[in-house]
């Protein structure tokens, strides 16, 4: 199974304002970070699970449009890959399985039975008291006191993770956040009328280039989708997981918490098979989602011995692989 996000789970807050009729959940975010939200319907043992929203700092987005008739809503909430330090998320204790891309999984049971690029997340129950529509907000801790001041925290905390020099991440107007602001606005050429969802945007991919999330993360530079899988040391054998499906242009984060290993080891197929990433190191595979432990023996327990390639980690807590249609990519 996937490692869980290593972030601190923090359960989200539910408003008792009423979303138009319109709008059946809307997600709120009163936090300083850009979260990246999926939510789940429950229907008897079954379930739909689809992601992700992205609700800026201070706004609102619609989750889910349809008039809420299912049994139960659950949510979940991450922060954008963008920031520098821990990845936070915003949850409870209902384990159901996600992507890191775009996704609607259906499941008729409740198992959290996720592998390969599918990985469990701890959701939290939404309290609709029986309401068509509903509006939940996501709160951090210590609580911003409106929509508007998560905003400029917001706007503070990427600023910073942009290199400028924020003397505190707080709601509180001041001349070194106005100067680095218009600095920033300046350098990404915004015109009059580029408000705070280009601002927002821009922020993110800005202090995405600059910083490396903790984790392993694979992007894919390649000109098609990509399948990867990974290998790293357990204890004192090794255990091999696949595989991740990654977009042209996307990346996945693989393992989520701090690495403390000195090398992972990849591996990338190209569509339809064959090898875009390999090396001299066996480890075993399967043509489905799969973890398995130990490299020895594949064949006999009934796996293929596939050749990977090492990427040292040195000794950083966090590292970004590319991949081109050469293979690994020099960065």
């Amino acid at each position: 199974m996937r490692r869980l996000l290593a972030a601190l789970a923090v359960l989200a807050a539910s408003s008792a304002l009423a979303a138009p009729a319109q709008a059946a959940l809307k997600l709120c975010n009163r936090t300083s970070y850009i979260l990246y939200a999926a939510t789940s319907s429950v229907a008897g043992s079954g379930s739909t699970t689809q992601g992700w929203t992205r609700i800026a700092p201070g706004d609102c987005q619609i989750a889910i449009p349809e008039k809420l008739k299912a049994q139960s809503y659950l949510v979940y909430a991450r922060s954008a890959l963008a920031y520098s330090g821990p990845q936070h998320a915003w949850g409870g204790d209902f384990a159901l399985c996600v992507k890191d891309s775009n996704f609607t999984i259906n499941r008729k049971d409740r198992l959290p039975n996720c592998t390969g690029d599918v990985f469990p997340v701890p959701f939290a129950t939404v309290q609709t008291h029986n309401r068509p529509d509903w509006t939940m907000t996501f709160d951090d801790q210590p609580q911003l006191a409106s929509l508007e001041a998560a905003q400029l925290t917001g706007v503070k905390r990427l600023l910073k993770d942009n290199g400028y020099k924020i003397a505190a991440i707080d709601a509180k107007p001041d001349k070194t956040t106005g100067a680095a602001l218009n600095d920033f606005r300046k350098k990404m050429r915004f015109s009059d009328r580029d408000g705070n969802t280009e601002l927002f945007a821009a922020l993110e991919t800005e202090a995405g280039k600059r910083g490396t999330p903790q984790g392993y993360t694979v992007c894919n530079d390649a000109k098609a989708e990509v399948t990867a899988a990974i290998g790293e040391a357990a204890g004192a054998d090794y255990i091999s997981r696949g595989w991740w499906r990654i977009a042209d242009g996307a990346c996945a984060r693989i393992i989520t918490e701090p690495l403390k290993q000195a090398t992972v080891w990849l591996s990338v197929q190209k569509p339809g098979g064959g090898a875009l990433v390999s090396g001299p190191d066996q480890f075993c595979v399967s043509g489905e989602a799969f973890e398995i432990k130990g490299r020895r023996d594949c064949v006999p327990r009934g796996f293929t011995a596939s050749g990977f390639a090492r990427t040292p980690t040195h000794g950083k807590s966090g590292s970004i692989v590319h991949v081109d249609e050469n293979g690994l990519a020099a960065r």
